[in-house]
């Protein structure tokens, strides 16, 4: 079955609440949403979402990326071909990792469509559910557990809170948001490459009775090597983010001695499923966690990374929340989210339909 046609566009995506970060405050998010159509007219649907602060991919590389011209290769080729198809666009879009994502997730939705079966069952399917966990951004104390008290309300049972202001306001924060619900939720925490070595160290020593989870990403990126000199019980606490950018980088952080025991894998760094599960496989054979991440993304991409995660044994977080404050969206379905567990939805590809 060959590829007849691509389509591709942006959408703005507006977000039900604006957050911040260590290095900007949120309010929308555009994605570039692709369209692979094959010539029996079976569709798969990808979105992206570039970082310019994380990959330097700007929304307008993104498009840039996915003009015609540049798409030309794929029109009649052959979808059986599937697996040649995702490694070609490594080699032919090295510096798009969104686009590349756009591209991979449509080729994957397609080609489990035209196998009739879910794309996490076509993968091989390791998993059944996981808790999400819900992302509070860097809030003062009484806002923080406003929405703290939504949430749990909601049924989640995880909590992301972003750090990465200072150590005493952060600590402030997370001891009023134990007190608040004891240990009824899980808190794990990131610090978007806000903190230093000594602020990671202090941090661990003043947080030993908070029972945080994980640290996300504390260090600069290219900070890799001061996380290496660290003891294996801090270490075990860190997901690599922002430092893990491709399988390349998953096995540079794997050599001893490991910079971190977690992986955070998400899409739009890497390029899609196809290099994520790349990474997975180099974190199994090093002995280090998953967890799958997101942007704010379309249900498209959020789905895309649930059943990749779910076809990784070592997956063992999953923070996939990124499409529930979007204020519209171009898909309905692709997950089951009950009391912040997520599942797929058990329909063929993807499992997503157009709205």
């Amino acid at each position: 079955m060959k590829i007849r046609e691509i389509n591709v566009w942006k959408e703005n995506l507006e977000l039900t609440r604006p957050y911040t970060i260590a290095f900007k405050t949120v309010s929308a998010v555009e994605n570039v949403i692709v369209e692979i159509v094959a010539e029996n007219g079976l569709t798969g649907i990808g979105a992206g979402n570039p970082s310019a602060e994380v990959v330097g991919e700007k929304l307008s590389d993104t498009m840039a990326a996915l003009q015609p011209e540049n798409l030309e290769w794929l029109l009649g080729r052959d979808l059986r071909s599937f697996q040649l198809l995702c490694e070609e666009l490594a080699l032919r879009l090295p510096r798009n990792p969104a686009a590349r994502a756009a591209l991979d997730i449509a080729l994957h939705d397609l080609f489990a469509k035209y196998l009739e079966v879910p794309l996490v069952t076509f993968l091989g399917q390791r998993l059944d559910a996981l808790p999400t966990s819900i992302t509070i951004g860097i809030k003062s104390v009484a806002e923080t557990l406003a929405e703290a008290e939504e949430y749990v309300g909601r049924g989640f049972t995880h909590l992301k809170v972003k750090v990465g202001e200072t150590l005493e306001q952060d600590l402030e924060r997370l001891i009023k948001l134990r007190e608040a619900h004891g240990h009824n939720v899980t808190i794990r925490i990131d610090a978007n490459q806000g903190w230093t070595t000594y602020d990671l160290a202090n941090f661990c020593t003043q947080a030993q009775a908070l029972d945080i989870e994980l640290i996300e990403q504390p260090l600069p990126a290219p900070v890799v090597d001061d996380l290496r000199e660290l003891p294996d019980a801090v270490k075990d606490l860190v997901a690599a983010d922002e430092s893990l950018l491709s399988p390349v980088d998953a096995f540079n952080l794997a050599q001893s001695p490991r910079a971190c025991g977690i992986y955070n894998i998400k899409l739009m760094k890497c390029g899609g499923v196809y290099a994520g599960r790349q990474i997975g496989t180099v974190a199994r054979q090093a002995g280090i966690d998953l967890m799958w991440g997101c942007n704010d993304e379309s249900i498209v991409s959020i789905t895309a990374a649930l059943h990749a995660a779910f076809s990784c044994p070592n997956t063992k977080y999953i923070d996939l929340d990124g499409s529930l404050d979007l204020a519209k969206d171009v898909v309905s379905g692709g997950f089951i989210l009950e009391n912040g567990i997520m599942r797929p939805n058990g329909k063929p590809g993807l499992g997503v339909v157009r709205v």
